[in-house]
């Protein structure tokens, strides 16, 4: 059965049925780009997993020895792999139906209009033929009618006794001549009808299902295209499937590498000692008298056993020490000795003023937002040490984030090119020239500012270490207040450190000295100039009371 034959009337529902045809072409063509969208996403938050939870060296290699973290590495390479083959999909479905059917839309639209074309001008023809043909019908019943006209006219001359000859011959040239105008117009509209029967006949019979036919052929091939579309569909992902099926069978191989056995003796052989356990207490009987006060016993006790559980934490015993009084915060000064249990003395009384004078040299001190300064440095040179070191590493994490976002951009674009370079169609290669350019230039400065974003960071934490290490070095080791003889040693090995003023100064403004290691002032105040500013824009001053601290360069004359 053939729509021509069949279908001739039905042009507007023939119109309907196409353009639903390619409706469902143009649909299944954005189901499949979602589909390979999801495919992409899928792929790249599988990366992404793999990624995350794999092994970057240090300490983790050493675990990667013990047979079940191995096997979850490989598990995780098995999965970027996997990833791999989605990747593959998605780029299969993009280039093997979408493209291909997307050209095919394209020339289907234009088969398409070139026959709904063809018969919309037949049928303007047919009309203008049959127009054709009621205009000299109309003529031709006009003629007919005027030719009646003058006849009759004729006839009653002749009839009328008061006509003359010569209106009577008048009136019958007048009839002849609309008789055979008459004929002449009959003739035309014969012909013109003849003609427009056999026009009707052609396009009835012959052009129109000439014209159905080729559509419905059109139609065929394009439900046969779509058949092999659907197939496609599935022939891709089962093309893949075998290497799949190894990323697969490679995890649950590397599940079944695991021996448990063997990573217990590889932990043992990693962490054994090698020492004996401890042997029993022994029984000390204190019923076989009593010791002498000046036996070696009570001059030499017994000693402790340094470690008699093996989960016990490691502590350090610090010995008794005098040290300086910390500024950190002001006012917390620490005595080695109990001053209360001494008699008031001159002794006393020096050792007191000693404590309230005496402060460590800090080598630099950053650690408020400075008032009356210029902006603040990048390095944040300006903040106290902790607080640099944690803008420093929030910085680092910001600058690493928007590097591993340019990093990806520059994937995508790169990706995005390779199918433009395979498939002119889709879009041209060299306009994403400019992107890529702009992406690799903000990736070599991202690189550039984490470089020394890191740099600065180290030296913080270096110099913190190292600052520790000076302060731990400097204390010195103290008694008992009970032994007034190392009263005077510690005294001598501290005297040397006592500073003196090196000048003094006017506090112009009032400052709160919230943050710890600094001091408040009030406006006027004389202040002694402990220590001047070294370039960072603090001085350390003492007050009258005795209260010792850093405050701005900037407040004081």
């Amino acid at each position: 059965m053939d729509w021509g034959t069949d279908l001739w009337d039905q042009y507007d529902h023939i119109d309907k049925h196409t353009q639903s045809g390619l409706d469902l072409v143009e649909r299944y063509i954005k189901f499949v780009k979602e589909r390979t969208e999801i495919e992409q996403s899928y792929a790249k938050q599988l990366r992404n997993l793999s990624k995350k939870y794999a092994k970057r060296g240090g300490k983790e290699e050493q675990d990667c020895k013990f047979s079940n973290h191995a096997s979850l590495q490989e598990i995780l390479n098995e999965l970027n792999d996997y990833a791999g083959q989605r990747e593959l999909i998605a780029e299969n479905m993009m280039t093997g139906i979408c493209v291909d059917l997307t050209k095919y839309l394209q020339d289907l639209k234009q088969e398409r209009k070139t026959h709904l074309a063809d018969a919309k001008k037949a049928q303007q023809n047919l009309e203008i033929s049959f127009k054709q043909l009621e205009s000299t019908k109309k003529r031709f019943a006009k003629e007919w009618a005027e030719t009646e006209k003058a006849t009759q006219q004729a006839e009653k001359a002749e009839n009328d006794i008061n006509a003359t000859r010569l209106d009577v011959e008048k009136a019958k040239t007048h009839a002849h001549g609309r008789t055979h105008t008459a004929e002449e117009c009959r003739n035309d509209y014969a012909a013109q009808l003849q003609k427009y029967n056999k026009e009707q006949n052609f396009f009835y019979y012959t052009e129109i299902p000439q014209i159905f036919n080729k559509m419905q052929d059109m139609d065929e091939l394009r439900i046969r295209r779509m058949a092999e579309g659907y197939c496609q569909f599935a022939d891709i992902e089962k093309k893949v499937q075998p290497i799949i099926s190894k990323c697969l069978e490679g995890i649950s191989t590397a599940g079944g590498k695991i021996n448990e056995k063997q990573d217990s003796m590889l932990f043992i052989e990693q962490h054994k000692s090698g020492f004996e356990r401890p042997a029993d207490v022994e029984f000390e009987d204190y019923t076989q008298g009593i010791k002498s006060a000046t036996s070696e016993s009570s001059l030499n006790p017994p000693k402790v056993r340094a470690k008699l559980w093996p989960f016990s934490k490691k502590t350090k015993i610090s010995p008794l020490s005098f040290s300086p009084p910390s500024p950190f915060p002001p006012g917390s000064r620490p005595l080695s000795l109990p001053l209360s249990k001494l008699q008031p003395s001159p002794l006393s009384v020096c050792l007191r003023e000693f404590n309230i004078s005496i402060k460590p040299r800090i080598s630099t001190l950053m650690i408020l937002h400075k008032q009356h300064r210029p902006l603040a440095a990048e390095d944040f040179s300006h903040l106290p040490p902790e607080q640099r070191k944690k803008r420093l590493q929030s910085k680092n994490d910001e600058i690493s984030k928007e590097l591993q976002k340019a990093l990806d951009q520059s994937e995508a674009l790169e990706k995005m090119k390779g199918v433009y370079e395979q498939n002119p169609q889709m879009g041209d290669s060299s306009s994403l020239e400019p992107q890529i350019s702009e992406t690799s230039q903000n990736i070599s400065r991202l690189k550039g500012e984490l470089a020394k974003y890191e740099t600065w960071l180290s030296e913080a934490v270096g110099g913190e270490e190292s600052s520790n290490a000076i302060n731990n070095n400097t204390q010195h080791t103290g008694v008992a207040a009970e032994q007034p003889q190392n009263i005077y040693l510690e005294f001598d090995d501290d005297f040397d450190d006592v500073e003196t003023p090196v000048g003094q100064c006017l506090a112009l403004y009032t400052f709160q000295g919230n943050s710890e290691g600094t001091i408040s002032i009030t406006e006027g105040e004389m202040l002694s100039v402990m220590e001047e500013d070294k370039g960072d824009g603090w001085m350390r001053v003492l007050r009258a009371g005795g209260e010792e601290g850093y405050i701005p360069s900037s407040y004081v004359k």
